[in-house]
């Protein structure tokens, strides 16, 4: 399979060359060149595969010219260990739990997935990697776990001094090795500016292989189709229409599922839920995108004022803004919905929300208001409740029991950089710590 840049001002490249560089030299963002098909039968026998398998199944269809089959089977294996439970608490709304790999968050699925392809393309090469990424939160917890210890590879995190919870910082500034966490003196934006600028850098390029592990990377997205598959396959009973709500910040996670949706995901439409960083959503209501400083919310990771895979949308449906309102809703929700509704599930239910999954039922419950008894919703369960633990007893009174792979990071010293919001610093910084 080839890919493209969203800009169309570069060449199409090979599955190696788009993960490796991360952003197309033009500085858009890779898209398949076409966009594959499921094959006849598979609606017939897909929900008696077990999780690896479906994620095989699916992965060959980007991954198949670039990677052997057993290859690709010992990446799935090895990445997504762990379980993938839909929870069913009404008849209609299910939770998708994606918080059950080493960091307790979804970003697990792309960035051990990640890891695993690029640590494969590496050693094919010989060459040195240099891997960067912003994070809002649990984007540089899972891939500072998932690239611990890879050789031939360093991680440099970007991410907002102050912005983060404590459980989030200590787990990717607490590992030493090959991870290096600067803390820099702005926003989640700020992060991700600086990010994409070493990324088209020609200084640094001339010394340095530098990609990204955001999802801004085409290896972050194709492994987040798999687990929409996997809740549409534990759905009970049968049913006409699906509608998935998405916690979204930086929209890659949203993108995942219109990807899988494309290729024969039996799912009816998208809801992108936010917080009040709703730039999205507005665009949706208005036809225009107007990115803008985020605002600080208790679903910190969700705090983008300009989403990234925005571009990847509009390449998608090929700036049809209708066809686009077709497959997605849009709302954005405050502070204070959020907690309230954190609190309602665990007096209905007795389950626990994070404050971004919170934000994903609000998104849910907000469609269901408005349409067909009939459809069923899938809100996707982005991180545990433990790692926003004080949010939790705020909204609840009750505080979520802290799993030991979380715990026993607390206490460890934290050791990150603080950083200037420059782009000359972080040039400087990487150039004069290459290995």
């Amino acid at each position: 399979m080839k890919f493209r840049s969203t800009l169309r001002r570069g060449p199409e490249v090979s599955l190696r060359d788009a993960v490796l560089h991360g952003s197309a030299p033009d500085s858009g963002l890779y898209m398949p060149v076409e966009m594959p098909r499921l094959p006849r039968g598979f609606s017939d026998r897909w929900r008696s595969l077990s999780f690896p398998e479906l994620a095989s199944e699916v992965g060959a269809l980007f991954l198949g010219d670039d990677i052997p089959p057993g290859a690709l089977t010992e990446i799935v294996t090895c990445a997504l260990d762990f379980p993938v439970p839909l929870i069913s608490l009404t008849e209609r709304l299910h939770i998708l739990e994606l918080f059950h790999g080493p960091t307790l968050a979804f970003k697990d699925f792309g960035a051990r997935f990640m890891a695993r392809l690029m640590a494969y393309f590496v050693r094919e090469s010989g060459q040195q990697l240099t891997v960067i990424v912003a994070t809002s939160g649990d984007t540089g917890s899972a891939v500072a776990h998932a690239f611990l210890g890879v050789p031939g590879i360093r991680v440099v995190i970007l991410y907002p001094a102050g912005r983060v919870s404590i459980a989030q910082e200590k787990q990717f500034t607490t590992l030493g090795q090959n991870i290096t966490a600067l803390e820099v003196a702005g926003s989640f934006d700020d992060c991700q500016r600086l990010a994409k600028q070493a990324l088209v850098d020609p200084v640094a390029a001339q010394q340095l292989t530098i990609t990204s592990a955001n999802s801004i990377n085409i290896a972050r997205l194709i492994p987040q189709m798999f687990y929409y598959f996997a809740a549409c396959a534990q759905l009970p009973g049968a049913s006409s229409q699906v509608v998935c709500s998405v916690p979204s910040g930086n929209f890659g996670n949203l993108t995942a599922g219109l990807f899988a949706k494309r290729i024969g995901l039996p799912v009816t439409q998208f809801i992108a839920a936010t917080n009040t960083n709703d730039v999205v959503p507005e665009f949706l209501r208005s036809g225009k995108l107007i990115p803008r400083a985020s605002r600080r919310t208790l679903s910190n990771a969700m705090d983008v004022g300009n989403p990234s895979n925005f571009a990847r949308i509009i390449d998608l449906y090929d700036n049809d803004l209708q066809a686009i309102r077709r497959d997605i809703s849009g709302c954005g929700f405050s502070d204070e919905e959020t907690l309230r509704t954190m609190h309602d599930m665990e007096q209905r239910h007795g389950y626990l929300l994070d404050p971004h999954t919170a934000v994903g039922v609000l998104g849910w419950e907000s469609f269901a208001k408005q349409n067909h008894a009939a459809t069923q919703g899938i809100v996707l369960a982005t991180a545990h409740p433990a790692k926003f633990a004080e949010t939790v007893a705020r909204a609840t009174g009750l505080r979520p029991e802290m799993p030991e792979r979380l715990a026993s990071l607390l206490d460890r010293e934290k050791q990150s950089i603080p950083f200037p919001n420059r782009f000359s610093a972080l040039q400087e910084f990487l150039l004069s710590t290459k290995t």
